[in-house]
């Protein structure tokens, strides 16, 4: 309740808005957007947009692909290791897997280069000029895997016009040292180069291994990128791209539950309940175990990128071509105990190579833009399985998954009048993708394995396999009509299908069956929204209701055909989604320099009845990471000192209602609703300096988001969001 009321002290609002430094006057800012590949005024886009720019992003220390949730309403995301694989869901639209051969559900993409696996959503993001979240299909302009929107993350452009560059120093708790720079700089009248990199070196993990004896979750991480555009002639630019990440830290561990009832406590699972060892977790502390996988993970990225824009006469024709090479070694303690039950010793590697040409242009009556799309990407991951414990043996699991994809687009926006616009867009795509998966008992100790019941000496036993090819050719469209009620109002009402593609579980399983590869899902939206703008109120706000059918949804179901129960990969056959979002920003012209923003999101997800091990689910479960209630709120306040000088004190935050974190909707699964606050004072200088106070989570509030369940051998374990950080920045802009 006091956080609450603090925040309503703040007027509700969430996601600072742009603003000057020294502003004379309140005003509307009018942000722009390429959310359909062609700059616009977020007003004038008939597609509900979350978007923040520069200044934002480092403000609000948004520094992952999963902190979108910070500026975005009806969005969630989650670890299943901590600062690993965040898994984003968007309008209760996600993927509750954690195998890096999987593809997000929201298509994320950077300078428009499609980030195929989970596994790349983990990077670090800098030196960025905006992100945009797109929601609801987006399969006409970005293709496959977009049934929950699309997220464009747009690293910021050289600049042909003069000398620039910055510089940032930051220091926080945990022993954080944080070091990041720009220079651009013209080197002929065509040609600019742009020059980032950041350095994060935390010395110290929020988690205590009282297996090492000591803390883990060190980060230490290195990125760098060259951009250099050069512009031939006034027709053409030309734009390279070369971006490097090496990371040496360490991973968390989620807090053990056990499955059995002890002395202390029945409720289970539970830390203080027992596993089948015997073991159980006392502390009382989330952040403190006794883990005994080593927490080393190690991580390498290459990402190049050549775009090139030419004019025709007849419109402009673009080109992306992007290559990524991605590789990282890494543990994950499944059972958070002392004893080597379920650890794991994992690799991936991903090769992708993509290339999109459009031409786009206008004519009397129509913007347009016709396409072609190629992508082949592939996957390694393995698995080596460390279960003396409980199973006596190890396990190597492979998965190898290559996918090609090939699709075609058109989407036109045809003007009927002055103030009527109807969207037209459709794309076919065709999809092939090979995967060989299979699981080894490597019967590696005496007497026997507890897991193949094979003897030692008798040679690794193939618990799983399969190789096998999963084609997938679909057609999405979008129908939308625009309507410009006046010069500030937009109502707009659009119908889309978006699909994800299928393919291949590749976990760690004891029978084909647990391999059978899940079908495509796929999803068809209804939406009306309005966006408008008061301008001499200085208020903007945005509505939106919406109503997805959805079939064939992708989610984990129990399996019980093998000699371990696991949870994988299946399909629902069908779910119903409505809900709403709001959004409003303030800047009142009475109090100049207060700035005020509020999202909001009502969401209401049903699950059709499924069968998950020998049971039938009947019809009525909640979509996982689906809260019914989330708003982000926020609200920033900034005055002049002195001449040259002004100050910002800002205050934002989350609040989210109870989820569930799997399908079967299990108690344990589900996490209470909470609040997380963040705070900021920040100073600017005319002449270029910024120094910024901040700190995360200032309540120090622990919130689970996400559960992981192994009861079946005796264990769970729940994954919490970062405890209460702070810090200071120091920043200087150079002309």
């Amino acid at each position: 309740m006091l956080k609450f009321s603090i925040m309503a002290g703040c007027v509700l609002a969430a996601t600072v808005v742009p603003q000057g430094v020294f502003a004379e006057q309140a005003t509307i800012e009018e942000v722009v957007v390429t959310a359909q590949k062609r700059e616009q005024n977020l007003s004038d886009v008939g597609i509900s947009i979350a978007v923040v720019g520069e200044q934002e992003i480092r403000d609000q220390r948004i520094l992952m692909v999963e902190d979108i949730h910070l500026f975005t309403p009806n969005a969630s995301v989650k670890n299943v290791i901590p600062g690993l694989m965040p898994i984003i869901t968007v309008r209760g639209v996600g993927l509750n897997d954690f195998n890096a051969a999987n593809n997000p559900a929201i298509g994320v993409y950077v300078d428009e280069v499609s980030l195929s696996s989970l596994a790349l959503l983990s990077s670090d993001l800098y030196d960025l000029e905006r992100m945009e979240v797109l929601k609801g299909p987006q399969g006409t302009l970005y293709g496959r895997n977009s049934t929950a929107g699309a997220l464009n993350v747009v690293t910021a452009r050289p600049d042909l016009e003069g000398r620039s560059g910055r510089i940032s120093v930051g220091a926080g708790d945990y022993e954080l040292v944080e070091v990041e720079g720009m220079f651009n700089t013209p080197l002929a009248d065509n040609v600019a180069l742009r020059l980032a990199g950041k350095v994060v070196d935390q010395g110290e993990g929020y988690w205590e291994n009282d297996f090492l004896g000591r803390d883990v979750g060190e980060r230490d991480v290195w990125m760098a990128r060259a951009k250099l555009l050069w512009r031939p002639s006034d027709r053409t630019d030309v734009l390279f791209k070369l971006d490097e990440q090496q990371g040496r830290s360490e991973t968390g561990t989620g807090n053990f539950a056990g499955a059995l009832p002890s002395a202390l406590r029945s409720d289970c699972p539970n830390p203080e309940c027992m596993n089948f060892v015997g073991y159980m977790d006392t502390d009382g502390d989330i952040y403190r175990g006794s883990f005994s996988a080593d927490p080393t993970y190690d991580m390498n990225q290459t990402m190049a990128t050549v775009r090139i824009d030419h004019e025709f006469d007849i419109g402009t024709l673009t080109a992306i071509t992007g290559y990524i090479d991605f590789d990282r070694e890494y543990s994950a303690d499944v059972d958070a105990s002392p004893l080597a039950i379920l650890d794991f010793y994992n690799a991936d590697d991903v090769k992708q190579l993509s290339q999109e040409i459009r031409l786009s242009g206008e004519t009397a009556n129509a913007i347009w833009q016709i396409g072609a799309f190629y992508t082949n990407d592939e996957v390694t991951t393995t698995y080596f399985g460390d279960l003396p414990a409980l199973l006596n043996t190890t396990t190597f699991s492979l998965g190898e998954i290559d996918s090609t994809n090939l699709s075609v687009f058109a989407n036109v926006e045809w003007a009927l009048n002055d103030t009527l616009t109807l969207i037209t867009g459709l794309r076919y795509s065709d999809e092939e993708r090979d995967g060989l998966v299979f699981t080894d008992d490597l019967v590696s100790l005496a007497p026997a394995s507890f897991l193949s019941f094979a003897p030692l000496g008798s040679g690794p036993v193939r618990l799983a396999f399969v190789d096998d090819t999963v084609k997938d050719d679909s057609v999405d469209w979008k129908v939308g009509l625009n309507w410009q009620v006046a010069e500030e109002t937009l109502l707009y009402a659009s119908v889309s299908q978006g699909t994800k593609s299928g393919g291949f579980f590749t976990g760690v399983v004891t029978s084909n069956a647990q391999l059978i590869p899940y079908d495509a899902e796929q999803l068809i939206a209804y939406e009306i929204g309005i966006k408008g703008q008061a301008v001499d109120s200085g208020l903007s706000y945005e509505a939106a209701v919406f109503y997805y059918d959805y079939e064939d949804v992708q989610t984990f179901i129990g399996d019980n055909s093998g000699a371990v129960p696991v949870n994988r990969l299946g399909n629902v056959s069908g779910a119903t989604i409505y809900g709403l979002d709001l959004l409003f920003q303030w800047r009142p012209p009475a109090l100049n320099g207060l700035a005020l923003y509020a999202g909001f999101g009502i969401l209401d997800t049903e699950l059709d009845s499924f069968v998950s091990g020998a049971v039938t689910i009947p019809k009525g479960n909640e979509q996982p990471d689906a809260p019914e209630f989330s708003t982000n709120l926020a609200a920033s306040y900034e005055f002049n000192l002195a001449d040259g000088a002004s100050m910002q004190i800002a205050l934002d935050g989350r609040y989210q209602d109870e989820t569930y974190h799997n399908a079967l909707n299990e108690a344990f699964s589900e996490s209470d609703n909470y609040w997380v606050l963040n705070a900021r004072v920040s100073v600017y200088l005319q002449d270029g300096w910024e120094f910024t106070a901040w700190a995360k989570n200032i309540d120090d509030d622990e919130y689970m988001t996400q559960f992981s369940n192994n009861l079946a051998l005796g264990n769970g374990s729940r994954v919490h969001g970062a405890p209460r950080t702070y810090g200071f920045t120091a920043t200087k802009h150079f002309d």
